[in-house]
This record gives structure tokens, sequence and C-alpha cells, in this order.
């Protein structure tokens, strides 16, 4: 059987994670990667089986025309990445989130990728450590009861973490598409970072069923001081009429249901969470499953409740889910209304992410 030649632009920590996940997989044929920065290309392109190499991503996708596209960069340049992907012909893309940066331009990506029959991936890969998936075998169990809560927090600011936390509270939650969305935010240092977004956002989320969720992401998210290290501090729980199950990123996993108190240990890890992750690849390019399990609708649907929660901010009151218009530039409109005032931080160590913020 034929591997499938994959290429890899974007070669920061997330893309060597990528490239050498493929290159680790019998399935795939590492064929070429590109940075806009070469001085590591060479020793790379060596230790990946010869790949080839350079600075120039659509001159090297034209020139190699791979089966599968994948882009590990800054968000700015999502569509034209994906665009290149369908132009030189990809079975499939696979991306880093978030899945884009406005809503305008999911809708943009979601029509560009309806219309190629191109498979797309985008990586909330965190689901992968065991961790996670214990917390959702207790849900599976049935220990919990009837479900009627998802939750999840994190100091990270929204571009960076905020989908990731839908991600898994929708997969908690039974993947149940959201009804309707209602946010507030503080804080505008960070939208000037190259994920542009307020200090902080919280919001709740209702999901069909009746699940109700609740989130925050950046400045004001409370500590988690069991965990040491700020960007594992994330944590991600469900609840039920019989006991609650949760996640902590860098903390493990711990449980009250009928069967007693019960904890695990868990980090999330690169190096045991991308080959699963890159295997589905294979698996759905072979045919042997329906879908990825981060395939893009699923991607979409969380990315559109972050896009409601924004929209709620900028416009007041909930807004209903799902969205169905030509998309908005959040992050400009967010830009008009968040007050100036500096952010509140919830625990000292934030201040080295959010130096201007206040406690």
């Amino acid at each position: 059987m034929d591997k499938y030649r994959t290429m890899v632009v974007g070669m920061g920590k997330r893309g060597k994670h990528h490239a050498f996940g493929f290159h680790a997989n019998d399935r795939f044929e590492m064929v070429g990667i590109c940075d806009i920065v070469p001085d590591a290309l060479p020793e790379l392109a060596a230790q990946l089986g010869g790949a080839a190499f350079g600075t120039d991503a659509v001159a090297l996708a034209e020139e190699l025309k791979p089966d599968v596209f994948c882009f590990c960069t800054h968000p700015n340049i999502r569509y034209e990445m994906i665009e290149l992907g369908v132009k030189v012909g990809a079975r499939l893309i696979a991306f880093e989130k978030p899945l884009a940066m406005t809503s305008r331009e999911a809708v943009r990506i979601k029509n560009l990728l309806d219309g190629s029959g191109v498979k797309a991936v985008v990586s909330h890969q965190h689901r992968y450590g065991a961790h996670y998936r214990k917390v959702k075998e207790i849900v599976r169990s049935g220990e919990l009861g009837r479900i009627h809560t998802v939750y999840g927090t994190t100091p990270g600011w929204m571009l960076h973490m905020c989908t990731h936390l839908i991600d898994y509270m929708r997969w908690y939650a039974g993947d149940m598409p959201a009804e309707w969305a209602m946010a507030q935010a503080a804080g505008q240092g960070k939208f000037d970072d190259n994920h542009p977004s307020p200090d902080y956002i919280a919001g709740v989320i209702q999901f069909r069923g009746g699940v109700r969720g609740y989130i925050e992401c950046g400045a004001g998210a409370p500590d988690q001081p069991e965990v040491a290290k700020w960007w594992g501090k994330n944590r991600i729980g469900v609840q039920g009429t019989e006991g609650f199950a949760e996640v902590l990123t860098n903390g493990g996993w711990r449980a009250v249901t009928p069967r007693g108190v019960q904890r695990g240990e868990g980090a999330m890890n690169y190096d045991l969470d991308m080959p699963p992750y890159i295997q589905e690849m294979a698996d759905w390019l072979d045919g042997r499953i329906e879908t990825h399990q981060n395939c893009f609708d699923s991607a979409y649907a969380g990315f559109q409740i972050m896009a409601a929660m924004c929209r709620s901010v900028i416009e007041g009151g909930q807004v209903s889910l799902p969205l169905e218009d030509d998309g908005m530039d959040e992050i400009a409109e967010l830009r008009k209304v968040v007050p100036e005032k500096p952010v509140i931080l919830s625990f000292p160590e934030s201040r080295d992410e959010f130096p201007y913020g206040v406690l």
C-alpha cells in the first residue's frame, strides 16, 4: 500500500511534533518541510528521511503536490494555507487551532473545504491523553447519572485556549449541539498578540438536552494550585446527578461517583498524544473509520460557540446557535467595546503573561 506523501509548513515546536509524528507512522512519508527561518531545515530534513525543504511554502507545495498538507503557523494565514492545500490537490489538510481568527474567515474556510471535498483535521489533540480519556470513560459508563453541567477554565487567552476547552466540554457532553451562548469580557492587552484576544472572557453555553456549560479563558480564570505549569492549569469537568469527574491538563484526573473518590495521574505529553492523533488520519484516509475525532466539522461547531460568546460581548444578550450568517470580524468589534481599564488577575503567577494586570 502506498504511503501518504506529507508536507509540513511551520517547523516550530508544534510543526516538529507533527512532522516527526508523521515520520514515525508507516502510512506516511515526509516529503517536504518549510519554514520562514531556514537555519535548522537541513538537519531536520535529514532526520525526516531526506525530505525536501525550503522557505517558500507555495513553491514547495506546488512542486511536491503532497497527499497530506499540514501547517503549524500563527493563525493570521489560515485561509491562505488551506487554499494552497486545496490548490495542490491534497487529500487531507491538518492544521493548528484555532480554526480561524474570526467567524467571517471561518465561513470562507468552510465554504472552500465543502466545495473541494478535501478532508480536514484541526489539532485539539489533548483528548488523546490518558487522563482526558479516563474522564470520558467515566461519563460513558453511566456512573455520573444524567449529565447536566460541563465546565472549563484556563489562564490562557481566548484564541490560544478557548476552542480547546469547548472541544472537550462538547465531548464530555456527548457532542450535543449548542443552542445559545452569552459572555462578558475584560482587558485589551492581548489584542496586539499573535493570537489577538480579550485578556479575559467568561461565558455560559446552553447545549441541546438541557446540558449547561460554563467557561473562563484568560487572566480572570481561577488558579489550579495543584498544577505547577502555568499553561497546564486547565480544568475541564462534567457533573451529573450522581457525581462529577474532571481533568487537569498537567494534574491528572479526579472523580466522585457512587463508587467513591477516584483519582489518577496524567499530564499533557505530545510523545503520547500525537501517535493516535496521527494514526486516525491514516485510518480516515484508508476508509477504516467514518471520520476523525478532530475533523473540521467538529472544530467548526466549537468555533461557532466561541464566536457567539464574542458576539454576546459585542451586542449584548444571548446569541442563538448555530450562526447562520456570512460571519463577522469579532476581534475588530471586540476592540471597540471591551473597556480599556486593566484586567484584574486571579492569581499572582499570571503577571508573567499579563504584566499590566492588577491584583
